[in-house]
Order: C-alpha cells, then structure tokens, then sequence
C-alpha cells in the first residue's frame, strides 16, 4: 500500500508524481519495483481524488482519500462531524483505512515520496512471511532508519523516534519537528510541547514503512474516531504513528523494531530533488536497478 494523497506544502506541489530517475521513474515506481523483488503481489495506490487519473499509468489498484470518509459515515459515531473548513487531507493513519476493502491479508505500507531501498522491503515480506504478524493482539513491524541518514540539507524535517526496549519491541515513538543539524555535528528538533530536543544521529526514526496484518483497520478505526473527538481535530493530522503509538501503550498491539541496510532517499523541499536525482543516477550505474524500471 503506497500513500500518494500528500499535499506537498514544503515541495510546492506533488512530489509523488514527479519523475526523478534516469528515465523519468517516480519514487513511487522504485517502491513498486522494490517491494515486487521482496515477494510483495499487488499494489495499492492510494490518493486524493484530483490526482487518480496520475496513477492510471501503473499496474496498481487506486483507492480514494476522501475528506468526507469519517467512521460510520458522514456523522460518524457519537454524531461527529467533518470540520467544515477542513481541505487537507486527513493524514496517513486515515490513508490507510481508504484501502481497507482493497486489502485482504498481511501487507507493507509506504510513503509515495520516499525512496526505502530493496533491502527494507525485504525485511517486511520476511517478517509478514515468518508468520510473525497476528490478529489477537495486532502484531506488527516497523523498518526504521537512523536520524542522521534521513535529514535535508534544504531545511527542518519532521520524524517519528522510535524507542524500543531490550528485546527489540517499539516501547514508544515520539514525534519531534523541525529537525536540523547543527553546526556542532549534533542534531535538534522541538517536541510536541515546543521545547527544544537533542537526540543522537543513531536514532531511529520511522519513515512510514510498516509491516502489517488486517488487524490494524481496528486499531486504525478506533484511533481516528477519538482523534476527531479531540478539540483542534480539524486542523491536524491522524498520522500512522500516533494511533500505532496508544495501541502499543493499550497492548492492544507489539511492533518488531527493525533496522535495514538500505538507503534512505526523499523529497522534503525542491533543493532535495537534485541530491536524490543523483543517487539513483549513482545506484542505476552500479547495477542495483534498470535504466528503465519495467
């Protein structure tokens, strides 16, 4: 499943369709690649209605955003309602429900802006094909990437850190925004109270790339319901990480940290295209993927 629905307010537009590789492949195409190479069947696509015919190029099911879609229809329970100035998309926990009835068994979500590598996705279809994933509790996996290998040189990025106890299993993640560098070699960002946050170039950070079963759509449904109860719920987003982030402290749900040997490439602002445009220029000379992606 590859979340395609993002406005792309730092890039100045949508960054999910725009060609990148050598022959004019999206990231979206490098994600699609890669994870058939791991094992992974079909594609789902999902998006906001303006852009669906952008993905009628591609063997992909598309699945619709829709900003109305809140649970138990237009009301949703408890009488909720659809801010009426609401025009963003909802976030990426809602994407994910989008697709629910295009989903059938054991799957990997992904961002259609990232680029993640062959090796993450195989860590996914291992762990999903291990038999690893549960219904009762939902247990899942999250392919993460150190803080320092998924930075911009063009600004701040915003990044889920991961923390995960002894055994390997997610304890928490924190959301922290505008993440630098600093001149010190060291890195900040400002936690979700505003005050400033050091953390190591080690740590690992989800970048959206999940192993998952059908068991989430549960999670996924409850997360949001209480998300539009909250007040200021129409300006902000129902993100992946804060519904799996209270379905762990529940134990409603465990979540396998995994790191991956892959290389982390994105598209945050408009000066990132260049630097990624050259890596996979880089990675096609070395052999790790066609000039043109079939």
């Amino acid at each position: 499943m590859i979340l395609a629905a993002g406005v792309g307010s730092r890039y100045g537009g949508p960054k999910q369709i725009e060609p990148v590789g050598p022959a004019g492949a999206t990231l979206l195409d490098y994600s699609m690649f890669d994870a058939r190479r791991a094992g992974f069947g079909s594609v789902v696509v999902v998006t906001r209605p303006e852009l669906a015919t952008a993905f009628d190029r591609i063997d992909a099911t598309v699945a619709i955003q829709r900003l109305d879609d809140i649970p138990a229809g237009p009301a949703g329970p408890a009488g909720l309602t659809m801010p009426p100035a609401r025009t963003k998309p909802w976030g990426t926990g809602h994407a994910v429900l989008a697709a629910a009835s295009a989903v059938s068994g054991p799957f990997a979500v992904a961002n259609a802006d990232d680029f993640y590598g062959r090796d993450a996705f195989t860590r996914a279809a291992e762990f999903l094909g291990a038999g690893q994933g549960s219904e009762t509790p939902g247990t899942f996996a999250i392919i993460a990437y150190p803080l320092r290998d998924t930075l911009s040189a063009a600004g701040g990025v915003n990044r889920a850190v991961c923390r995960a106890d002894g055994d390997g299993w997610l304890e928490t993640m924190e959301e922290v925004v505008d993440i630098r560098r600093l001149a010190d070699g060291a890195y900040e960002g400002t936690d979700t109270h505003g005050r400033p946050m050091r953390l190591a170039g080690d740590a690992l950070v989800s970048m959206n790339l999940w192993a998952f079963t059908p068991a989430v759509f549960a999670l996924l449904r409850r997360g949001f319901a209480e998300f539009l109860r909250q007040a200021g719920a129409g300006q902000g987003e129902f993100l992946i990480s804060h519904a799996i982030r209270d379905a762990v402290r529940r134990r409603e749900a465990r979540v396998r940290l995994l790191g991956t040997r892959a290389r982390w490439l994105g598209v945050t602002y408009p000066d990132d295209r260049p630097r990624v445009a050259a890596a996979l220029r880089q990675l096609v000379a070395a052999g790790e993927y066609p000039e043109r992606l079939p």
